[in-house]
């Protein structure tokens, strides 16, 4: 077997997708079966700089490189061979965002991440002007607020894009971007596969005054489907990914695409009537959909699939950030009594304890905003715990409650697909770190859908692995099927994953927490409003 994938990787015939996530960056090599050959792994951290959440430029390539430096030692250790060419390449990235270059491809403000909240001027108003939901991470509401707040940089911009649009573009000198991705940027019109014309034309209208050097279409990625050729790794490209200097130009790219795309293609969610739940320091569900929904809502945003169909998709800006915190002081704990650590036997005894809980966490109340959350309409996030003197405080029912919060906003967003509009779905597939420790997260969030939820093997690294796979769609396509169908036939034939139905009981216990949970944000809105002077 070994020899095999030497001879794969040796020849060029492998497959490489990358994925810049919220704390990781992530490669997967994967061989002419779709199958994971290698990995590689870079952690970083997003910064809190004059009040926006932003990565450096430094740390963007810093990362990159070392995630593929890492990717060759692995090689290199596992079948002793170099990687000098591929069959083909893919970039994803956290979608949205905002990244601005002028004409010397100089970034104008340092990078504004899918996190940042600080647009609800812009996101309101684009929302009344096109009678279509704009959220705030959406690319056009940052660009339309710094419009609105007067930022001098506007008038210079020359090329805006997501970060995956950004580091494809300089490894391969192409301006472009999945369709997926772009439809996180500016609405698309399903029927052209492109940007809405009417949209757009509105959008410069309302610019207009402002007499800025360029018009909207001038500055957007070309948006692409999946399946197209996407440029080729450039000569500058090669040394800006492989500083070692082994990996020889000319390696096509498939277009470069969002977290969400991928994880719907790592969970062969990319036909009409299947959805998946990404969760992980954020959390979102992509259900692609029949038709569209009866009116726009502000908690749902209408994106598509890596091929054009449409997706209804909630985005929660926080999942498993807090929950992560409290697993930590539990392993500090450890470490003061002495006893040696390993985190995941530390959450798999945590998470299944959890389990022994009350269903309805025995009245204990966790809210998991790290920063702010516009499903529920905070501009702030603060962490809290919440429970009266008379609630069953147990450790089952402690870690319970934090995972019950790490989908409740999750939960608050689908009740509107699935109870207001009757939205069908045939499955669900969960992936992302809170499906780790295995059949866990799965349960819960089985109970906050009251559906039956699926995990495959990768749920808890499917991203950059589904990058991969748009790669061998790329090039492996020789029967020139949809993706859909690529995917069903060549990738996940015989693999329909692990079920777990959620139980009358534990909806019912989950149903009475989201109650109480709603009636009790006011807590958290006092929280927010009760500034701190940190000396």
């Amino acid at each position: 077997m070994s020899m095999d994938v030497k001879s794969t990787i040796a020849t060029g015939k492998a497959i490489l997708g990358i994925e810049f996530g919220s704390t990781r960056i992530k490669a997967v090599l994967i061989d002419q079966e779709n199958k994971p050959i290698a990995q590689g792994n870079h952690s970083w951290e997003n910064l809190l700089a004059d009040g926006l959440w932003t990565y450096s430029m430094e740390d963007i390539w810093r990362g990159l490189q070392d995630c593929y430096a890492d990717l060759r030692e692995n090689v290199k250790k596992q079948y002793d061979t170099e990687i000098e060419t591929l069959a083909a390449i893919g970039i994803s990235a956290m979608m949205h965002g905002y990244m601005a270059f002028n004409k010397n491809e100089e970034i104008l403000v340092p990078f504004r991440t899918w996190r940042n909240t600080n647009t609800k001027q812009a996101s309101t108003a684009l929302s009344e002007l096109f009678a279509y939901n704009i959220p705030l991470r959406w690319s056009i509401s940052h660009l339309y607020q710094a419009i609105l707040d007067n930022e001098k940089h506007v008038n210079d911009i020359n090329y805006l894009t997501t970060l995956a649009g950004f580091i494809h573009w300089q490894l391969t000198g192409q301006r472009v971007l999945g369709i997926g991705d772009a439809s996180g940027m500016f609405p698309i019109d399903l029927v052209t596969k492109n940007y809405s014309t009417e949209m757009v034309a509105k959008f410069d209208n309302l610019i207009a005054p402002h007499k800025y050097r360029w018009k909207l279409l001038d500055i957007l990625p070309k948006a692409l489907l999946a399946g197209t050729h996407a440029g080729s790794l450039t000569p500058e490209g090669a040394k800006r990914l492989d500083v070692s200097g082994h990996l020889k130009v000319g390696i096509p790219f498939c277009p470069p695409e969002g977290d969400a795309g991928t994880g719907m293609v790592a969970t062969n969610a990319v036909k009409c009537r299947t959805g998946n739940v990404s969760a992980g320091t954020s959390s979102f569900s992509m259900i692609v959909l029949e038709k569209n929904l009866s009116k726009p809502y502000e908690m749902i945003d209408m994106v598509t699939t890596p091929d054009g169909n449409l997706v209804a998709m909630v985005h929660c800006n926080n999942c498993t950030s807090d929950l992560n915190a409290w697993v930590n002081i539990f392993k500090e704990y450890q470490e003061l009594m002495g006893i040696p650590v390993d985190m995941d036997e530390l959450f798999g005894k945590l998470y299944n304890h959890a389990l022994t809980g009350q269903t309805d966490c025995g009245g204990l109340i966790s809210y998991n905003y790290f920063s702010g959350e516009p499903i529920i309409g905070l501009a702030e996030g603060r962490p809290l715990f919440v429970r009266s003197a008379n609630d069953k405080f147990s450790l089952a029912n402690f870690m319970r409650a934090h995972l019950y919060a790490s989908v409740s906003v999750l939960k608050i967003g689908n009740d509107i697909l699935f109870k207001k509009e009757k939205i069908k779905v045939d499955r669900i597939t969960g992936h992302g770190g809170l499906f780790r420790t295995k059949g866990v997260g799965q349960r819960i969030l089985a109970a906050a859908l009251n559906s039956p939820i699926f995990t495959l093997e990768t749920a808890g690294e499917g991203g950059p692995w589904g990058m991969a796979l748009l790669g061998s769609y790329l090039v492996n396509n020789i029967e020139h099927d949809s993706l859909a169908d690529f995917l069903d036939k060549h990738v996940f034939i015989g693999n329909t994953g692990i079920e777990i139905t959620p139980t009358i009981e534990e909806v019912e216990g989950f149903n009475t927490f989201i109650k109480s949970y709603k009636d009790c944000l006011s807590i958290e809105e006092t929280a927010i409003n009760c500034k701190r002077v940190r000396l």
